[in-house]
């Protein structure tokens, strides 16, 4: 019988470390997303370009440019919308 009782207070201390554990996580990344504030960008592109496409993939906002010179991917971050990266095409002479 005092095992039983020992193994039920056991589950029991089990139970509320898991449940504030998990409050704990949500009061943490509640508090650390805050808020979303506006961002704002001008992009130069280059003569004669035009967007075809735009998109978002995951957390970035992905643009596609079409221009005299080839087609280039440019993305973005989308919180912050720094450049992350670009990618160019060009056809073999």
């Amino acid at each position: 019988m005092a095992r039983v009782k020992l193994l039920m207070a056991l589950s029991g201390v089990a139970t509320f470390l898991g449940i504030a554990v998990v409050l704990g996580v949500v009061g943490y990344r509640v508090s650390k997303s805050g808020g979303s504030t506006e961002s704002e960008l001008t992009v130069q592109l280059p003569k004669g370009s035009r967007i075809t496409a735009t998109a978002v993939a995951g957390e970035r906002v992905v643009l596609t440019i079409e221009s005299p010179a080839g087609i280039e991917i440019r993305s973005f971050d989308a919180q912050t919308l720094k450049p992350a990266g670009r990618l160019r095409f060009a056809t073999e002479p």
